[in-house]
Protein backbone atom coordinates (compact mmCIF):
# COMPACT_ATOMS: atom_id res chain seq x y z
CA UNK A 1 0.00 0.00 0.00
CA UNK A 2 2.87 2.71 1.09
CA UNK A 3 4.43 1.55 -2.74
CA UNK A 4 1.44 2.55 -3.98
CA UNK A 5 0.71 5.76 -2.59
CA UNK A 6 4.10 6.91 -3.15
CA UNK A 7 4.06 5.78 -6.50
CA UNK A 8 0.92 7.96 -7.23
CA UNK A 9 2.38 10.94 -5.06
CA UNK A 10 5.99 10.79 -7.35
CA UNK A 11 3.33 10.48 -10.50
CA UNK A 12 1.07 13.96 -9.80
CA UNK A 13 4.19 15.21 -8.90
CA UNK A 14 5.27 14.63 -12.24
CA UNK A 15 2.20 15.72 -14.10
CA UNK A 16 1.43 18.02 -12.71
CA UNK A 17 4.07 20.53 -13.41
CA UNK A 18 3.91 18.92 -16.75
CA UNK A 19 0.66 20.28 -17.18
CA UNK A 20 1.13 23.47 -16.00
CA UNK A 21 4.45 23.34 -18.34
CA UNK A 22 2.06 22.46 -21.72
CA UNK A 23 -0.46 25.34 -20.51
CA UNK A 24 2.13 27.94 -20.81
CA UNK A 25 4.08 26.46 -23.91
CA UNK A 26 0.77 27.48 -25.60
CA UNK A 27 1.30 31.04 -24.54
CA UNK A 28 5.06 30.82 -25.16
CA UNK A 29 4.53 29.69 -28.86
CA UNK A 30 1.64 32.36 -29.20
CA UNK A 31 4.67 35.08 -27.94
CA UNK A 32 7.35 33.81 -30.03
CA UNK A 33 4.91 33.70 -33.35
CA UNK A 34 3.47 37.32 -32.57
CA UNK A 35 7.39 38.59 -32.39
CA UNK A 36 8.25 37.06 -35.21
CA UNK A 37 5.56 38.51 -37.76
CA UNK A 38 6.10 41.67 -36.15
CA UNK A 39 2.40 41.81 -34.21
CA UNK A 40 1.46 42.28 -30.64
CA UNK A 41 1.11 38.82 -29.21
CA UNK A 42 -1.57 38.13 -25.80
CA UNK A 43 -0.85 40.83 -23.66
CA UNK A 44 -4.35 42.03 -22.19
CA UNK A 45 -5.13 39.17 -19.41
CA UNK A 46 -2.68 39.25 -16.93
CA UNK A 47 1.17 40.77 -17.00
CA UNK A 48 2.16 40.52 -20.46
CA UNK A 49 -0.70 37.92 -20.92
CA UNK A 50 1.24 35.14 -18.59
CA UNK A 51 -3.14 34.57 -17.51
CA UNK A 52 -4.28 33.81 -21.21
CA UNK A 53 -3.56 30.12 -20.68
CA UNK A 54 -6.05 29.78 -17.86
CA UNK A 55 -8.32 31.70 -19.29
CA UNK A 56 -8.45 30.03 -22.59
CA UNK A 57 -8.65 26.48 -20.16
CA UNK A 58 -11.60 27.96 -18.03
CA UNK A 59 -13.21 28.27 -21.76
CA UNK A 60 -12.96 25.32 -22.74
CA UNK A 61 -14.05 23.46 -20.02
CA UNK A 62 -16.82 25.73 -19.16
CA UNK A 63 -18.06 25.37 -22.85
CA UNK A 64 -20.93 24.17 -24.46
CA UNK A 65 -19.88 20.41 -25.70
CA UNK A 66 -21.75 20.52 -29.15
CA UNK A 67 -22.57 16.64 -30.27
CA UNK A 68 -23.24 15.60 -33.97
CA UNK A 69 -26.21 14.05 -33.82
CA UNK A 70 -25.10 10.90 -35.77
CA UNK A 71 -21.87 9.95 -33.96
CA UNK A 72 -21.13 6.98 -32.14
CA UNK A 73 -21.11 8.67 -28.62
CA UNK A 74 -19.27 6.16 -26.84
CA UNK A 75 -15.61 6.18 -28.91
CA UNK A 76 -16.56 10.05 -29.93
CA UNK A 77 -15.55 10.59 -26.01
CA UNK A 78 -13.05 8.07 -25.54
CA UNK A 79 -10.80 9.00 -28.60
CA UNK A 80 -9.68 12.12 -26.76
CA UNK A 81 -9.24 10.59 -23.46
CA UNK A 82 -7.41 7.93 -25.20
CA UNK A 83 -5.12 10.40 -26.78
CA UNK A 84 -4.58 12.48 -23.78
CA UNK A 85 -3.76 9.59 -21.39
CA UNK A 86 -1.20 7.94 -24.21
CA UNK A 87 0.78 11.65 -24.39
CA UNK A 88 0.70 11.42 -20.68
CA UNK A 89 1.73 7.82 -20.52
CA UNK A 90 5.10 8.76 -22.20
CA UNK A 91 6.81 10.50 -19.46
CA UNK A 92 6.30 7.44 -17.08
CA UNK A 93 10.10 6.08 -18.38
CA UNK A 94 11.42 9.38 -19.62
CA UNK A 95 14.23 9.65 -17.27
CA UNK A 96 15.18 13.76 -16.28
CA UNK A 97 18.23 12.71 -14.22
CA UNK A 98 20.44 9.36 -13.64
CA UNK A 99 18.02 7.65 -11.56
CA UNK A 100 15.05 10.25 -12.10
CA UNK A 101 12.21 7.92 -13.98
CA UNK A 102 8.77 6.76 -12.58
CA UNK A 103 9.49 3.20 -14.41
CA UNK A 104 13.27 2.76 -15.09
CA UNK A 105 12.45 -0.44 -17.36
CA UNK A 106 14.86 -2.05 -19.51
CA UNK A 107 12.94 -1.74 -22.52
CA UNK A 108 11.61 1.47 -22.29
CA UNK A 109 12.41 1.94 -26.26
CA UNK A 110 10.27 -0.55 -27.00
CA UNK A 111 7.34 0.95 -24.76
CA UNK A 112 7.83 4.53 -26.62
CA UNK A 113 7.27 2.84 -29.79
CA UNK A 114 4.25 0.78 -28.11
CA UNK A 115 2.67 4.32 -27.37
CA UNK A 116 3.41 6.28 -30.37
CA UNK A 117 1.90 3.28 -32.41
CA UNK A 118 -1.11 3.28 -30.23
CA UNK A 119 -1.44 7.02 -30.90
CA UNK A 120 -2.69 6.38 -34.38
CA UNK A 121 -5.69 4.01 -32.99
CA UNK A 122 -7.44 7.29 -31.13
CA UNK A 123 -6.85 9.68 -34.46
CA UNK A 124 -9.14 7.15 -36.62
CA UNK A 125 -11.57 6.79 -33.64
CA UNK A 126 -11.94 10.42 -33.51
CA UNK A 127 -12.50 10.75 -37.40
CA UNK A 128 -14.58 7.67 -37.67
CA UNK A 129 -16.96 8.12 -34.70
CA UNK A 130 -17.70 11.84 -36.06
CA UNK A 131 -19.69 10.13 -38.55
CA UNK A 132 -18.40 13.21 -40.59
CA UNK A 133 -16.44 12.63 -44.02
CA UNK A 134 -14.08 15.76 -43.50
CA UNK A 135 -13.32 14.22 -40.04
CA UNK A 136 -12.60 11.43 -41.46
CA UNK A 137 -10.38 12.11 -44.07
CA UNK A 138 -8.27 14.24 -41.98
CA UNK A 139 -8.23 10.79 -39.47
CA UNK A 140 -6.85 9.12 -42.79
CA UNK A 141 -4.66 11.35 -43.54
CA UNK A 142 -3.17 11.72 -40.47
CA UNK A 143 -2.69 8.03 -40.00
CA UNK A 144 -0.94 7.45 -43.44
CA UNK A 145 1.42 10.36 -42.73
CA UNK A 146 2.60 8.73 -38.88
CA UNK A 147 2.97 5.57 -39.94
CA UNK A 148 5.10 6.50 -42.95
CA UNK A 149 7.28 8.57 -40.71
CA UNK A 150 7.03 6.35 -38.28
CA UNK A 151 9.32 4.04 -39.84
CA UNK A 152 11.96 6.41 -40.55
CA UNK A 153 11.98 7.39 -36.68
CA UNK A 154 12.33 3.80 -35.69
CA UNK A 155 15.24 2.96 -37.97
CA UNK A 156 16.85 5.98 -36.77
CA UNK A 157 16.33 4.46 -33.23
CA UNK A 158 17.69 1.43 -34.16
CA UNK A 159 20.88 3.00 -34.77
CA UNK A 160 20.93 4.60 -31.25
CA UNK A 161 20.42 1.24 -29.98
CA UNK A 162 23.20 -0.85 -31.32
CA UNK A 163 25.56 2.11 -30.33
CA UNK A 164 24.24 1.69 -26.86
CA UNK A 165 23.54 -1.14 -26.83
CA UNK A 166 20.63 -1.21 -24.38
CA UNK A 167 17.12 -0.93 -24.78
CA UNK A 168 17.22 1.30 -21.37
CA UNK A 169 16.50 5.17 -21.49
CA UNK A 170 18.95 5.90 -18.88
CA UNK A 171 21.92 4.00 -19.73
CA UNK A 172 21.68 5.40 -23.03
CA UNK A 173 22.14 8.73 -22.04
CA UNK A 174 24.60 6.90 -19.33
CA UNK A 175 26.31 5.92 -22.73
CA UNK A 176 27.27 9.72 -23.71
CA UNK A 177 29.07 10.48 -20.69
CA UNK A 178 32.04 11.16 -23.05
CA UNK A 179 30.49 12.23 -26.47
CA UNK A 180 27.51 13.04 -27.79
CA UNK A 181 25.90 10.34 -30.10
CA UNK A 182 24.36 13.31 -32.79
CA UNK A 183 28.78 13.64 -32.97
CA UNK A 184 28.75 10.04 -35.53
CA UNK A 185 24.79 10.15 -36.04
CA UNK A 186 24.49 13.57 -37.19
CA UNK A 187 22.37 12.39 -40.73
CA UNK A 188 20.09 10.03 -38.25
CA UNK A 189 19.68 13.04 -35.47
CA UNK A 190 18.27 15.43 -38.48
CA UNK A 191 16.00 12.63 -39.94
CA UNK A 192 14.83 12.00 -36.09
CA UNK A 193 13.98 15.79 -35.67
CA UNK A 194 12.16 15.75 -38.78
CA UNK A 195 10.21 12.74 -38.53
CA UNK A 196 9.29 13.73 -35.19
CA UNK A 197 7.72 17.22 -36.39
CA UNK A 198 5.79 14.73 -38.96
CA UNK A 199 4.48 12.54 -36.04
CA UNK A 200 3.25 15.22 -34.08
CA UNK A 201 1.26 17.11 -36.87
CA UNK A 202 3.48 20.15 -36.96
CA UNK A 203 4.59 22.80 -39.56
CA UNK A 204 5.33 21.84 -42.36
CA UNK A 205 3.47 18.63 -42.27
CA UNK A 206 0.49 19.37 -40.51
CA UNK A 207 -1.72 18.11 -43.55
CA UNK A 208 -4.04 16.34 -40.89
CA UNK A 209 -5.34 19.36 -39.56
CA UNK A 210 -5.01 21.81 -42.42
CA UNK A 211 -7.36 24.26 -42.17
CA UNK A 212 -7.78 25.95 -45.57
CA UNK A 213 -8.63 22.05 -46.88
CA UNK A 214 -9.90 19.94 -44.07
CA UNK A 215 -11.60 22.61 -41.79
CA UNK A 216 -9.21 21.20 -39.03
CA UNK A 217 -9.03 17.64 -39.95
CA UNK A 218 -10.15 14.96 -37.17
CA UNK A 219 -10.80 16.82 -34.73
CA UNK A 220 -13.11 18.98 -36.61
CA UNK A 221 -16.26 17.74 -34.51
CA UNK A 222 -14.67 18.28 -30.96
CA UNK A 223 -15.92 21.25 -28.97
CA UNK A 224 -15.06 22.28 -25.12
CA UNK A 225 -13.19 19.93 -22.92
CA UNK A 226 -13.17 17.18 -25.97
CA UNK A 227 -10.85 19.40 -27.94
CA UNK A 228 -9.16 20.79 -25.14
CA UNK A 229 -8.06 17.24 -24.58
CA UNK A 230 -6.30 16.73 -28.45
CA UNK A 231 -4.95 20.22 -28.20
CA UNK A 232 -3.34 19.55 -24.84
CA UNK A 233 -2.06 15.86 -26.18
CA UNK A 234 -0.64 17.50 -29.23
CA UNK A 235 1.62 19.58 -27.29
CA UNK A 236 2.24 17.13 -24.58
CA UNK A 237 3.75 14.94 -27.57
CA UNK A 238 5.79 18.14 -28.61
CA UNK A 239 7.64 18.02 -25.36
CA UNK A 240 7.97 14.58 -25.15
CA UNK A 241 9.76 14.43 -28.67
CA UNK A 242 11.75 17.24 -27.56
CA UNK A 243 13.11 15.20 -24.82
CA UNK A 244 13.64 12.27 -26.66
CA UNK A 245 15.87 13.96 -29.07
CA UNK A 246 17.54 15.03 -25.91
CA UNK A 247 18.09 11.55 -24.28
CA UNK A 248 19.09 9.82 -28.23
CA UNK A 249 21.54 12.54 -29.38
CA UNK A 250 22.52 15.45 -26.80
CA UNK A 251 23.78 13.30 -24.21
CA UNK A 252 20.43 13.95 -21.80
CA UNK A 253 21.54 15.62 -18.48
CA UNK A 254 25.25 16.13 -19.21
CA UNK A 255 26.46 18.71 -19.53
CA UNK A 256 28.40 20.31 -22.80
CA UNK A 257 31.54 20.83 -21.01
CA UNK A 258 33.11 18.89 -18.41
CA UNK A 259 33.90 22.19 -16.28
CA UNK A 260 29.94 22.49 -16.31
CA UNK A 261 29.58 19.61 -14.06
CA UNK A 262 28.92 21.09 -11.12
CA UNK A 263 24.83 22.32 -12.52
CA UNK A 264 22.16 19.60 -12.00
CA UNK A 265 22.07 17.35 -14.54
CA UNK A 266 17.84 18.35 -14.65
CA UNK A 267 18.78 21.90 -15.60
CA UNK A 268 20.74 20.40 -18.79
CA UNK A 269 18.57 18.04 -20.08
CA UNK A 270 15.47 20.78 -19.46
CA UNK A 271 17.57 23.19 -21.30
CA UNK A 272 18.26 21.32 -24.25
CA UNK A 273 14.67 19.78 -24.50
CA UNK A 274 13.91 24.03 -24.47
CA UNK A 275 15.73 24.51 -26.97
CA UNK A 276 13.76 22.12 -29.15
CA UNK A 277 10.70 22.88 -28.50
CA UNK A 278 11.34 26.47 -29.50
CA UNK A 279 12.47 24.88 -32.81
CA UNK A 280 9.06 23.35 -33.26
CA UNK A 281 7.68 26.92 -32.74
CA UNK A 282 9.80 28.50 -35.00
CA UNK A 283 9.95 26.50 -38.04
CA UNK A 284 5.84 26.74 -37.88
CA UNK A 285 6.17 30.44 -37.87
CA UNK A 286 8.79 30.46 -40.76
CA UNK A 287 8.13 27.92 -43.16
CA UNK A 288 5.05 26.87 -45.83
CA UNK A 289 2.88 23.84 -45.47
CA UNK A 290 3.69 20.61 -47.64
CA UNK A 291 1.51 19.41 -50.39
CA UNK A 292 0.59 16.00 -49.46
CA UNK A 293 2.48 14.08 -52.26
CA UNK A 294 5.56 16.16 -51.14
CA UNK A 295 5.10 14.67 -47.75
CA UNK A 296 4.95 10.93 -48.48
CA UNK A 297 7.19 11.20 -51.39
CA UNK A 298 9.90 12.53 -48.62
CA UNK A 299 9.13 10.00 -46.00
CA UNK A 300 9.08 7.43 -48.72
CA UNK A 301 11.53 7.75 -51.25
CA UNK A 302 13.91 9.75 -48.95
CA UNK A 303 14.32 9.49 -45.13
CA UNK A 304 13.09 5.49 -45.02
CA UNK A 305 16.39 5.00 -47.77
CA UNK A 306 18.65 7.31 -45.98
CA UNK A 307 17.98 5.87 -42.54
CA UNK A 308 17.92 2.33 -43.59
CA UNK A 309 21.10 2.85 -45.19
CA UNK A 310 22.68 4.40 -42.67
CA UNK A 311 22.06 2.04 -40.01
CA UNK A 312 23.43 -1.09 -42.09
CA UNK A 313 26.72 1.24 -43.00
CA UNK A 314 26.43 1.57 -38.62
CA UNK A 315 25.95 -1.89 -38.06
CA UNK A 316 28.35 -3.53 -40.65
CA UNK A 317 30.88 -1.11 -39.29
CA UNK A 318 30.22 -1.98 -35.54
CA UNK A 319 30.67 -5.68 -36.37
CA UNK A 320 33.65 -5.95 -38.98
CA UNK A 321 35.52 -3.62 -35.75
CA UNK A 322 33.77 -5.99 -33.58
CA UNK A 323 32.49 -2.79 -31.57
CA UNK A 324 28.83 -3.87 -30.79
CA UNK A 325 28.08 -3.69 -26.96
CA UNK A 326 25.33 -6.52 -27.21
Amino acid sequence: MMLFLTTVIYYLALVLPLLLAIAFFTLVERHIIASVQRRQGPNVTGIFGLLQPVTDGVKLIFKESVLPKSSNLLIFFFAPIFTFGLALANWVVLPLGEGFALIDINVGILYIFALSSLGVHSIIMAGWSSNSKYAFLGALRSAAQMISYELSLGVTILSVLICAGTLNLTEIVLSQSTYYNFLILFPMFIVFYICALAETNRHPFDLPEAEAELVSGYNVEYSAAAFALFFLAEYANIMVMSFLTVIFFLGGWYAPFEFLNFIPGIFWIVLKALVFIVLFVLIRAVLPRYRYDQLMRLGWKVFLPMSLSFFFLLANFLISFNLLNF
